[in-house]
């Protein structure tokens, strides 16, 4: 896969091979300018010759616009296709990732990647690879032409020009070192301020935004000391290398003007040698910025290989074929890292059109337990069958379908109320989205808006209240129709109004026959779920109805008689 997005078209070649061209008619000019300057010496010079070096110089000049406009629009449109091809194969690449390798790493690093890292390779492609190769010919051709007037000159232009190897052989560990490092910041800096930009109205509202929020300044201050060291690092070594560089003019001048003194160099020869410099010094200078710029953007490429190369959640196609809707859970474990684990040999059996509630102090792992039924983890241990089919190196696709999940972080795009519902199931019909809308509770405010079903919903529906967003959540599991519904604190951080409503949405869920696995936060909630399991510090403690478990006493005891209290 690798290979296949960064594999560049037949177009990108020819635009090298333009660039090289231009590089070489460029260079052919020195020719042009030798002839006019030893007319200008040569009192037997007439207007027919100036009139043919005019010519020679126009045309020359047409030739490398014909060929420069040529191979940058192709270098462009070459570049574009990579671009669009990475982005492409990224995005299915995100698709394939385990989604516990984004609690593993933070959000910068794919942020950054799908936007700034694939610019930034894009800019290889479409500027620096051309300019640098146009440079190259360039030099070569002034080294090969002044040889043939002054040897020595020409030796000392090739020596200078041999010297941008050590110099961007050290400048590129620099930029290695230094450059990996920003990058790594950078990504860390994107997150902050994610999450700076989401949190804005709960920072706010605690006197911490702009610069009183700590994380965020700190990141930016990191940022900012990393772009420091790597001038620092970079700055000394262009310095002392176009300091080289520049004495090359006055050595020329001094060897050319001792060859001229003793007859062995034309005037006209010294003059053009005199004006050489000026052009050629300027030329390495700016090939040393653009060869160090080529190592600084390369780091972009190894940022996008890396998320390439990452394991993908790959499972068969096919062999999965439940023979009900029940949930099996045996002896499961799971942990982020093996210092703290979340789950700890947990097993029970959710039956197949029946309501299965999960209860337990914040941090116990229930909400793990529906991540890893929903295979959004994979466990350490253990094995998690649906319908008699163990979920073991099945493909995700295959139980996403089997599986509606209603959550409390609800995410709405930022598009109309039909087309976020209709993201259940895209080739659902309007009266197949309003039908759904209706038994979620949805209609009626949906309805009270100008626009109706077509009112956009705002960027992560801020438009609507938390209650509207879950009851447009449910409307979506219901019109999915998927016979397994994962609900995860559904009615969480709503008003009383709001949470009747939602309770309303559930029943009418639970009503069409799924197997249902919920958390809830309040007991009454789930006091009717034909089974209920107790966790506590990642196992489950017990189980039972909510009047057996009841009776039993212990933690669920305990939980009814606190919410009985309050």
């Amino acid at each position: 896969m690798s290979h296949n997005l960064f594999r560049k078209s037949k177009t990108f070649y020819a635009a090298v091979g333009l660039n090289v061209i231009e590089g070489l008619i460029a260079g052919s000019g020195f020719i042009v300018l030798n002839g006019v300057i030893k007319l200008l010496f040569n009192d037997e010079g007439d207007m027919s010759s100036l009139r043919y070096l005019t010519v020679l110089v126009g045309a020359i000049f047409v030739l490398r616009l014909l060929f420069y406009g040529c191979g940058y629009t192709l270098g462009q449109i070459s570049g574009a296709d990579v671009s669009r091809n990475i982005r492409v194969g990224i995005g299915d690449k995100l698709k394939q990732i385990p989604l516990s390798r984004f609690s593993k790493r933070n959000t910068g690093f794919y942020i950054n990647a799908v936007t700034n890292e694939v610019g930034r390779y894009e800019k290889i492609l479409t500027h620096k690879i051309g300019d640098i190769i146009k440079y190259v010919c360039l030099i070569m051709m002034a080294c090969i032409f002044i040889s043939t007037i002054h040897f020595f000159s020409a030796l000392i232009f090739f020596v200078v020009a041999l010297l941008l190897i050590p110099a961007v052989w050290y400048s590129a560990k620099k930029v290695t070192k230094y450059g990996t490092a920003k990058n790594k910041i950078l990504n860390e800096n994107v997150s902050a301020i994610t999450e700076y930009v989401n949190g804005i109205q709960t920072l706010r509202s605690y006197g911490l935004g702009g610069v009183k929020n700590k994380t965020l300044t700190n990141s930016m201050q990191a940022y900012s000391d990393i772009s420091y060291q790597y001038e620092a690092a970079i700055i000394p070594v262009g310095s002392f290398y176009s300091i080289v560089n520049w004495l090359a003019m006055p050595t020329v001048v001094l060897l050319a003007g001792n060859a001229w003194a003793n007859g062995a160099l034309a005037s006209s020869e010294l003059v053009l040698l005199c004006m050489l410099p000026l052009f050629l010094c300027r030329v390495n200078s700016t090939l040393f910025v653009e060869l160090t710029a080529f190592k600084d953007l390369m780091i972009s490429r190894q940022h996008l290989q890396k998320i390439v190369a990452e394991e993908e959640q790959l499972g068969a196609t096919d062999g999965f074929s439940p023979v009900d809707t029940s949930v099996i859970f045996d002896r499961v474990s799971f942990h982020y890292n093996q210092e703290e684990p979340v789950l700890q040999k947990v097993s029970f059996t959710a039956s197949a059109g029946k309501c299965t509630a999960i209860v337990g102090d914040s941090g116990s792992g229930k909400s793990t337990i529906l991540n890893l039924l929903a295979n959004y983890y994979k466990p350490v241990s253990g094995t998690i069958l649906i319908g008699g089919c163990s979920t073991l190196g099945v493909a995700p696709e295959l139980i996403f379908n089997q599986i509606a999940l209603v959550d409390q972080q609800i995410f709405l795009f930022d598009d109309t109320i039909m087309n976020n519902v209709r993201y259940a199931k895209p080739a659902a019909t309007d009266a197949e989205v309003m039908s759904a809308c209706q038994l979620a509770g949805c209609a009626f405010f949906i309805e009270q808006l100008d626009q109706g079903y077509q009112s956009p919903v705002g960027e992560n529906g801020t438009r609507l209240s938390g209650g509207e967003r879950q009851r447009l959540s449910i409307a979506r599991a219901i019109l999915k129709d998927s016979p397994i519904v994962l609900l995860d604190e559904a009615t969480a951080s709503l008003d009383i109004e709001n949470e009747l409503a939602v309770r309303q949405a559930i029943l009418n869920l639970l009503s069409r026959g799924k197997t249902v696995v919920m958390i809830a936060h309040t007991l009454s909630v789930i006091s009717q779920a034909d089974q209920i399991l107790v966790v506590d510090n990642g196992q489950i403690v017990s189980s039972g109805t909510h009047q057996r478990l009841i009776e039993a006493g212990g933690k669920y005891a305990a939980m009814w008689a606190a919410e009985t209290q309050l």
